[in-house]
């Protein structure tokens, strides 16, 4: 299994007072003889629609040297599990969580937002202090 990201429990705290049931922590994704984890597997219940939402979350500090590696090894991480959750559990919807900093940082900018659209990026903003939900960007 591999190790927590720094931020593994702010997220996890800042999704239950949004309302949010954790279900996996980690989501476990086998494909192949290869087995995967993605941070956490999330539920909520929306009561209009009589239905329950799924979310998978991949958490990301950004917090090497360089942020345009950190965006690459998130990016690769985020294609793959995506590609994965959509043949095997198409029900979940995946989301990169990032800090509100790294957001401002890489992800408002041309690099950043070229990458989130092109490759249909979902982002999960979030404040580390507070340990709460900033934003939902689809």
């Amino acid at each position: 299994m591999p190790a927590r990201d720094f931020y593994h429990d702010a997220v996890k705290t800042a999704l239950i007072k949004a309302g949010w049931t954790i279900t996996n922590d980690p989501l476990r994704l086998k494909w192949g003889v290869r087995e995967l984890f993605v941070d956490l597997g999330v539920t909520k219940l929306i009561a209009a629609q009589k239905a329950e939402q799924r979310i998978a979350v991949e958490i990301k500090g950004f917090t090497n040297p360089s942020v345009v590696a950190d965006l690459e090894q998130a990016l690769g991480q985020y294609l793959i599990y995506r590609a994965i959750l959509e043949e095997i559990q198409p029900n979940y919807l995946l989301y990169l969580a990032i800090r509100q900093m790294t957001y401002q940082g890489i992800f408002n900018e041309p690099l950043g937002e070229l990458i989130r659209q092109k490759y249909r990026v979902n982002l999960l903003i979030f404040n580390n202090h507070k340990q709460e939900i900033v934003q939902w960007l689809p």
